[in-house]
């Protein structure tokens, strides 16, 4: 009688590895997940302790309250006649219950532990003392307002600055020691400059002087009627900050791309490929880009993260409403909620983007292995 069959030692070895290596991403995962989120929970928290200035913003809140009721019943007709005793108390009764609806009597380890709950679950709540155009106090009405206009800036400043200095950066590696090689390097610091410095001068010029560009804000006042005459209202008013923002690391950029792309065309491997007899285009694709593939993917995905952050200077000097200048405004005006909503959300987006960049290395780079494990 003929022995059972018994399964074959490389099925079992591949699906040993298979679970082995399923186990390892899970775990990997895992870890990954409760690092950023720990990051994100202690980034809140010293957030939440900067911006209170250790309970001195709620001391100032304390005053504000106290001069806020005091005026209103002193200066109400209907109070004129009535005792001081009387005037006193129901003032001291009015800042006792403005004090406790704003949480103020409570310990401020409490209430910075109530602001880290709210602000790791999204619920950002009400505004101190700024509202939105609707006139609501909602944080969240009030970052959604903003947020158009900050995506418009950065979204066009950025992207554009991204793409043009890749492109201009690729084409330099291929005239290394040139004319154009020679400006570019004698150029690269003028980008130590931040995007405000080169916006006062662009307004100084274009607006004081020139006066052909508005000197900032969103749109003309009136707002035009038309669609279209709006749409390049809007366009005019973009034109300065979104230059300032792009000059202000375009040739920086460039240089840094450059750089790095005349490593990678030095290797042996390229060399080899030249041996072959492929064209300038193949190589710059199957041997340059791709190798370099997971830093651009990690310069673009940063990229994309700083559009949802704004511009605080720039947006302010330019008067352009959106994040920028609203988390200014919010420092300002000591209006924690808002600032602690406007990180979080920040936090949360930067967290995710680390995340999911590890994800993408793995899969467009075959030496990246998540885990650190090993194939055998």
């Amino acid at each position: 009688m003929e022995a059972a069959a018994q399964p074959e030692p490389q099925i079992v070895i591949k699906k040993s590895f298979a679970s082995s290596t399923f186990m390892r991403v899970v775990k990997y995962t895992g870890v990954r997940l409760v690092v950023l989120f720990l990051t994100v929970v202690v980034a809140m928290y010293m957030t939440i302790l900067i911006a209170n200035m250790g309970g001195y913003v709620d001391t100032m809140m304390r005053g504000e309250i106290t001069e806020n009721v005091t005026q209103s019943i002193t200066t109400n007709p209907a109070n004129r006649g009535m005792p001081s005793d009387q005037k006193r108390a129901i003032i001291e009764k009015m800042i006792a219950l403005e004090i406790k609806r704003r949480g103020l009597n409570l310990p401020l380890a409490v209430r910075n532990a109530r602001y880290l709950t709210n602000a790791l679950t999204m619920n950002l709540g009400h505004a101190i003392n700024m509202v939105s155009d609707t006139g609501s106090r909602t944080v969240r009405l009030i970052l959604l307002e903003r947020l158009p206009a900050t995506l418009l800036l950065m979204g066009t400043s950025q992207l554009l600055l991204f793409f043009s200095s890749l492109f201009f950066a690729l084409s330099l590696s291929r005239q290394y020691g040139s004319w154009w090689d020679k400006l570019v390097i004698a150029l690269t610091p003028t980008s130590s400059a931040p995007g405000w410095f080169y916006g006062i001068f662009l307004i100084l010029i274009f607006a004081a002087i020139l006066r052909i560009m508005p000197f900032g804000g969103l749109v003309s006042s009136p707002p035009p009627e038309n669609p279209v005459l709006y749409a390049l209202s809007i366009l005019q008013h973009l034109l300065l900050p979104a230059f300032a923002l792009f000059f202000s690391g375009f040739f920086l950029s460039i240089y840094g791309w450059r750089t790095f792309f005349l490593i990678y065309s030095n290797e042996d491997y390229v060399e080899m490929a030249k041996a072959k007899g492929l064209t300038s285009r193949d190589i710059e694709r199957r041997y340059i880009l791709r190798p370099t593939l997971p830093n651009i993917i990690t310069n673009f995905a940063l990229t994309l993260l700083g559009v949802w952050g704004g511009a605080i200077v720039t947006e302010t000097i330019f008067n352009w409403p959106g994040l920028g200048r609203m988390f200014y405004t919010a420092i300002g005006l000591y209006d924690i909620p808002v600032i602690v909503g406007d990180t979080i959300i920040f936090a949360y987006l930067l967290a995710i983007t680390v995340f999911l960049l590890e994800i993408i290395y793995a899969l467009v780079d075959p030496r990246v292995k998540i885990g650190g494990g090993s194939q055998s």
